[in-house]
């Protein structure tokens, strides 16, 4: 038993009330500290047991208070509903962030899962038909990696890309014929040809442009902005997903893990078709009063058990609880693009009912105007090692008109300048074929060593065109943008300092670009 910093002996009582200042040692005693006043009554008030007594209205009307009004004690951002929970401070406040003036409020990110083929849609070779079937120099390879599919190939031939490429806007951006609808909106785009990654596979390739490491287990983008900025909607989570497409490599729920920050900053996918969120509705014979009544139950009993072991993901399954009774009200007319005119349905290609990207593209803007502060769509099967054109034919009017009317709407509605937009896939392709190379067919490899992004809105350059690679689009050859780069330039526009964004595990600060990147301010307006 322990009392005041001193072990008492075993069998022995304190002497008094253990309340009393009278119940200390006689080292204490002698200390200033715990002189009695001359008050007697301030001196029989000045207890433990006294002060909780007198002080516990004060502290329940704080709490009801905000729990009624949450923005009520974040003076500093009344109008903000923070990431840690709907009753305190989020994380961004505490951390000092924005650490300057933001150009962007949120992020759309198109990822291109499979890996689309620089060569055939952002970086024209014109040198390449003239090569076309003959052997890719060696000194053009060099000793770079090629993956076990092609490793023991007896050739690597160059196939020069079958499509025509069009020079589009007042810019003059260069890009294939088969994106007619992102050419129109060419001079609000920035089109990276330089981009680079590490990995040459898929997973890793991916992992590595979410997270900024190789090593499975980090917070991906979406959880590190959830974590620096919190969110602007107590209705909605701060970082949804939504997939598209068939086939090709499979996107796991991995690829918008919070990693080891606390599990309320894992990102949350949401259907296009059906229930938006699995297990959202409420089953049969359970109705809205009854199911609140459950939750209220369930987090009365988690939130004992946080009181005696103060673990955060407890927290986190309490505020998930919360939200999701919040969302069973607000995602329904969420998702309903029906209630969308048909003009603009018809501008997206999309149709209600339907799971396609283009209705997902729809419903990212509906999300952007609600507040969702990472939208991430994944659009699957550009992993294309074979036949490469005829794949390429569908891929792209798939994805085309949906991701031009979005950025495009965007603008109309006065948010493309504080909505960042991203359209890119994990790596690029080779430019020698795989397998047989046929005269109206050939396929491609995967290549980390160079390949193409664009972005737009949210404070980046509208019109230009950034880096360059070699005449085979093979190797950099100037102004190379690693994906730590990409990353930091990011979370620049968002208006953070991606080397102050740190999150302490296991000892040590980690932060999304590791120890790497730089701000690419070229590409800022």
């Amino acid at each position: 038993m322990l009392e005041t910093g001193r072990r008492l002996k075993k069998g022995t009582v304190p002497a008094g009330n253990a309340d009393s200042p009278t119940n200390i040692s006689s080292l204490e005693r002698d200390s200033p500290l715990f002189q009695p006043a001359d008050d007697p009554e301030l001196n029989r008030t000045l207890t433990r047991r006294s002060f909780f007594t007198r002080t516990s209205a004060g502290l329940g009307s704080t709490a009801l208070a905000s729990l009624l009004c949450p923005a009520l004690l974040n003076c500093s951002l009344p109008t903000k509903v923070r990431a840690a929970d709907s009753s305190s401070t989020g994380p961004g406040e505490l951390l000092g962030i924005p650490h300057f003036a933001p150009k962007a409020k949120r992020v759309i990110y198109l990822f291109m899962s499979g890996g689309p083929s620089h060569i055939d849609l952002f970086d024209p070779k014109p040198k390449l038909p003239e090569l076309h079937g003959q052997e890719m120099p060696a000194s053009v390879r060099g000793e770079q990696r090629v993956t076990l599919m092609t490793r023991n190939q007896g050739q690597f031939l160059v196939a020069a890309s079958q499509f025509k490429f069009v020079k589009y806007g007042q810019s003059g951006q260069e890009m294939t014929e088969l994106l007619p609808h992102i050419g129109k909106i060419a001079d609000d785009i920035a089109i990276i040809r330089s981009m680079h990654t590490e990995p040459i596979n898929h997973d890793p390739a991916v992992n590595f442009i979410q997270t900024g490491s190789g090593v499975v287990g980090r917070p991906t983008l979406g959880s590190w902005l959830s974590y620096g900025l919190g969110s602007e909607n107590q209705n909605l989570p701060e970082f949804i997903v939504l997939l598209s497409g068939g086939g090709g490599q499979p996107v796991v729920s991995r690829y918008w893990s919070n990693g080891f920050l606390p599990a309320r900053y894992q990102g949350v996918q949401f259907r296009s078709q059906g229930d938006a969120v699995l297990y959202l509705s409420n089953p049969p014979g359970i109705d809205q009063a009854t199911r609140k009544s459950l939750i209220d139950g369930v987090n009365d009993l988690n939130r004992l058990k946080f009181d005696s072991l103060a673990d955060p993901e407890i927290q986190a399954r309490i505020n998930s609880y919360e939200l999701a009774y919040r969302m069973q009200m607000s995602v329904p007319e969420l998702m309903d693009i029906s209630s969308e005119p048909k003009a603009m349905l018809d501008r997206y290609g999309a149709q209600p009912g339907q799971a396609s990207f283009a209705n997902n593209c729809l419903l990212a803007r509906r999300l952007a105007e609600r507040g969702v502060r990472f939208i991430q769509l994944y659009h699957r099967d550009w992993d294309h090692h074979v036949d490469l054109p005829g794949r390429m034919r569908v891929q792209c009017p798939q994805t085309d008109q949906a991701s031009a009317a979005l950025v495009q709407d965007l603008k109309d509605r006065g948010m493309l300048e504080d909505t960042l937009v991203i359209w890119g896939g994990e790596f690029g392709r080779t430019t020698f074929n795989q397998g047989p190379l046929k005269k109206d067919s050939y396929g491609r490899d995967h290549h980390p060593r160079s390949y193409s992004i664009w972005m737009a809105g949210g404070g980046i350059r509208g019109g230009i065109t950034y880096g360059k690679t070699d005449d085979f689009g093979y190797n950099l050859v100037e102004d190379g943008v690693h994906v730590h780069d990409f990353q930091a330039t990011i979370l620049h526009l968002l208006g953070i300092d991606h080397e102050k964004l740190t999150y302490r595990f296991q000892g040590r600060d980690f932060r999304l670009t590791d120890i790497k990147g730089n701000v690419v301010r070229q590409l800022l307006a």
